[in-house]
């Protein structure tokens, strides 16, 4: 008994016990061949349950490292860990009919996910260059696998072929940009890194050419500009259960890597990451609000939506303070709730056998599911930042980090472009009020436990923006105990 309750306050616990889960289902989906789509749905959300059950039972657990300081538990990956599982327990919910209508293997669908988490849970408690790149391609391969699993689409095969191109060039120029990390501080422990760089002053220059190739690995994991093009073509051609995977939780894993990275390892270096973080981000919200104007296609739409709401959640990194990094963490997991919930209104809503690719599908849903219409109402209005959803807090919890880092004029161009985005998301509220729907749209038909989650889901943009103090609270605990110096 004592062994066990050591055990389960064992920070890696939650891991081993996943990767055990991932292979008891893969030999019950290997074996068993009736029903196998029930068997290994409920076995990829036990796995996920009781991971997110061992995490929380983590959270007295005081911060460590382990194996041989390749591996922490802290606060942030305690946070992060808990957005990752609670996101894919939504994801998979969603996921679950569009599989069946699209006829996607549904064994393969959801042990390659439940493989991605394990990455990003590897990922969000990195200590070391070793495992943090480890951890990186574990949530990325199986995404490449899973952006191609509808075989017979064309569109799938053409976007995870982009994909995988650009991710292996992306891939190796961030392997690289740590390497040369590695070269110039002659050790792979994250906290060593830093220190190393705090002693030794005045960096070279080949570091600072590692910080380029390691900021455009980064951006592009984010899906950040300039290295966007994958994103609307993989959200476009990708089944929409993939796309719905690839656009939530790993963006939060991708924040991990950032948070990793720069404010661990690079704190020195914060005059040099911060004007290209500060390039990237207003290049992400210009292009993508801009180009998200003129989209019909609505996946696609909300895929230049992506980029434009991964700029402002660097905004936090270019505050250079513990506030604006809490700042980062809220508004990418509002925007990941955001996010599943959109693209979970999707797939609830082309169960009916209507699939919903464009704008102009959802003429009328108001006449057609009151209720339906009203949720998109919120994750639209969330997503644009109007109060009270948790999106509007979101967006002024950025902007008070660039006051307070006397980052005027970022903060005003952050305004301008959030104003000049709010547009595209009011006209999809227009057409689902103001339009009438076509009499050929078939009525709706919906999974009850997709309803029920897309509800709660939607509902909690509101309540977390009526009550944001509990979210925004936990993020800032994550970083309270950063003492970095901002330079």
């Amino acid at each position: 008994m004592i062994m066990l309750v050591h055990l389960l306050r064992f920070p890696a616990f939650p891991e081993m016990a996943l990767l055990s889960m991932i292979c008891i289902v893969l030999l019950i989906s290997l074996f068993v061949k009736q029903r196998q789509e029930l068997i290994s749905y409920v076995g990829a959300q036990c796995s996920v349950v009781i991971t997110l059950g061992l995490v929380f039972y983590l959270h007295r657990v005081p911060a460590h490292v382990l194996f041989n300081q390749h591996f922490t538990w802290d606060s942030v990956a305690y946070c992060i860990k808990l957005a990752i599982l609670t996101l894919s327990i939504f994801v998979f919910i969603y996921a679950r009919g569009a599989i069946q209508q699209k006829s996607i293997p549904s064994g393969e669908f959801y042990l390659l996910g439940l493989f991605s988490i394990l990455g990003m849970l590897i990922l969000s408690s990195a200590n070391s260059l070793l495992s943090l790149y480890l951890g990186l391609e574990l949530l990325s391969f199986p995404l490449y696998a899973l952006v191609a699993l509808e075989r017979r689409c064309a569109n799938s095969a053409e976007a995870a072929m982009k994909y995988f191109i650009l991710g292996a060039l992306a891939s190796g120029l961030f392997l690289y940009g740590l390497s040369l990390l590695y070269g110039t501080t002659h050790t792979l422990v994250i906290p060593a890194i830093s220190q190393a760089l705090l002693q030794a002053g005045q960096s070279p220059i080949i570091l600072s050419i590692g910080l380029v190739f390691i900021v455009a690995g980064i951006a592009f994991k984010l899906g950040a500009v300039p290295f966007q093009a994958w994103v609307p073509d993989v959200y476009q051609g990708a089944p929409t259960p993939v796309t719905l995977f690839v656009g939530a939780a790993p963006k939060v894993a991708g924040l991990a890597m950032a948070s990793r990275l720069l404010i661990d390892a690079l704190p020195s270096l914060h005059q040099q990451w911060q004007p290209l973080l500060a390039i990237i981000a207003i290049g992400s919200f210009g292009l993508g609000n801009l180009v998200a104007i003129v989209q019909t296609n609505l996946k696609r739409m909300l895929a230049y939506s992506a980029i434009a709401h991964i700029g402002y959640t660097l905004l936090g990194f270019v505050a250079g303070s513990a506030f604006g990094y809490a700042m980062s963490l809220f508004y990418v997991l509002i925007y990941a709730l955001m996010a599943t919930g959109a693209f979970g209104l999707l797939i609830v809503l082309s169960q009916s056998g209507h699939e919903i690719e464009h704008i102009n599908d959802l003429r009328g849903l108001n006449a057609r599911s009151p209720w339906l219409a009203f949720l998109m109402l919120l994750i639209m209005f969330s997503m644009a930042g109007i109060p009270p959803t948790a999106g509007f807090f979101a967006k002024m919890g950025i902007l008070q980090a660039l006051i307070q880092a006397h980052q005027i004029w970022l903060a005003t161009l952050a305004i301008i472009f959030a104003i000049i985005g709010s547009y595209y998301y009011l006209y999809v509220v227009k057409v689902m009020y103001f339009e009438e729907p076509e009499s050929t749209m078939p009525p709706l038909r919906a999974a009850q436990d997709a309803y029920l989650a897309l509800s709660i889901n939607a509902i909690l943009l509101l309540v977390l923006g009526l009550f944001p103090s509990q979210i925004i609270w936990l993020s800032k605990a994550a970083f309270l105990t950063i003492n970095h110096p901002v330079y």
